[in-house]
């Protein structure tokens, strides 16, 4: 019975451990797509369309694909919901997850993270809610404010959360319960760290792996951290530095939506709402961070970037354009005034979404940009805010109530 019970634990070890895992914007959330497309220009109307879905509600959270399916959240009348299609666009369920974000920008945030069978999904109030993708079914759920002592955002909980493991990781804002690690297939707390008791930034985490160390690199509302994976502990933080300690008010300097790109010992981030373009370096103990470069007018707030050979790019908010940065000096190497917006990439070229509604194809050549194409997105409600999605030789653009799907 003995051997019987310690196999089946050792089988259920490697079953939690070897994880298929899907997420926001892409592997190692790098928003850089693989593909097998040779992107060189559109027609004028753009793409074809292959198909499309009205019907998902308000939001500004991204598709997620795995191998046979796509996930999308969406808030109808006060509830958020989850919709499970096929690839080719064929809803197979629609699931309600709770109460979801209805006051400044209405609408679903969190774009759905995925390990093997099990959904992670947080509303714009910081609960999270875990369901299974086969059947929509909530396995279990943690409300931030009553379970954690959590804290709200101005413009709701934005997080598409994080992944290691048996850990999923959130960043509920309270107290005791700053982030937490919660075990994903329970919601069971694993480990709580305090950090700096500051309430959320609207920030997606990532997780690097730095000299065989695993740790959660995430914005609290005026911090970077860097927190161990395996046991808690806070290695490092970042302060932004933008807003003196006594003007920290809600919605003042708070929001750093972007996630962070890590390559080489390095990590760079553009926190529009706080230092902007910034690149640091982990120290070979992973114990501190050394800031190499700052560029205060790269400072785009929610668009994302992408790191294409030795290069940054991404959009600007005061500037309202497109930017490339050297990614050794951090000084602008050349920009294109195509408005502020979200960037992706797929191998060496560049799709740009801007807040007009209008999608950029863009070439970058060592610093150097050409637009080779561009076409306008007419469907759909609201605002231009959600991240573009390439998938299969497709491109996924969510467009409040509507999504399309492009060929590319």
């Amino acid at each position: 019975m003995k051997l019987i019970l310690a196999l089946f634990l050792a089988l259920s070890s490697v079953t939690a451990f070897s994880q298929q895992i899907w997420q926001w914007r892409g592997e190692n959330r790098h928003g850089n797509y693989p593909t097998h497309v040779n992107l060189t220009t559109w027609p004028t109307n753009g793409p074809e369309i292959v198909w499309e879905f009205e019907g998902i509600g308000n939001g500004y959270s991204s598709p997620v694909f795995t191998n046979n399916a796509f996930y999308v959240s969406g808030e109808i009348d006060t509830i958020g919901y989850i919709f499970k299609f096929d690839l080719s666009g064929k809803l197979i369920w629609k699931k309600n997850y709770g109460p979801e974000w209805t006051t400044s920008f209405r609408g679903a945030r969190s774009t759905p993270t995925i390990a093997d069978t099990l959904l992670y999904v947080t509303s714009g109030f910081g609960n999270l809610i875990c369901m299974s993708t086969n059947s929509g079914n909530i396995i279990w759920t943690v409300n931030s404010k009553s379970d954690l002592d959590g804290s709200y955002t101005m413009h709701g909980h934005s997080e598409s959360v994080a992944i290691d493991n048996d850990k999923v990781f959130l960043v509920a804002g309270g107290n005791k319960h700053n982030i937490v690690a919660l075990n994903r297939f329970t919601g069971k707390i694993i480990y709580s760290v305090p950090a700096f008791n500051e309430r959320p930034g609207y920030n997606s985490p990532v997780i690097i792996t730095n000299n065989n160390k695993k740790i959660l690199v995430t914005f609290t509302a005026y911090h970077l951290i860097g927190i161990d994976c395996s046991t808690g502990q806070m290695l490092w933080s970042h302060e932004q530095t933008n807003v003196p300690v006594t003007d920290r008010t809600l919605g003042n300097g708070d929001t750093h939506s972007n996630s962070i790109l890590f390559q080489n010992n390095h990590i760079y981030y553009v926190a529009g709402d706080g230092n902007c373009g910034v690149k640091l370096k982990i120290a070979s103990d992973n114990k501190s961070v050394t800031q190499i470069w700052q560029n205060k007018k790269f400072d785009d707030f929610m668009g994302g970037f992408v790191l294409i050979d030795n290069h940054l790019y991404g959009g600007t908010t005061n500037l309202r354009d497109f930017r490339a940065v050297n990614a050794n000096s951090g000084l602008f190497t050349d920009s294109l005034k195509i408005g502020s917006g979200n960037t992706i990439a797929s191998g060496n070229k560049i799709i740009y979404y801007n807040q007009k509604g209008t999608v950029f194809l863009i070439e970058p050549n060592n610093g150097k940009l050409t637009k080779l194409s561009e076409f306008t997105v007419n469907k759909g409600t609201k605002e231009h805010f959600s991240h573009p999605v390439i998938f299969d030789t497709k491109l996924y653009i969510r467009h409040g109530n509507c999504i399309l799907a492009y060929k590319l």
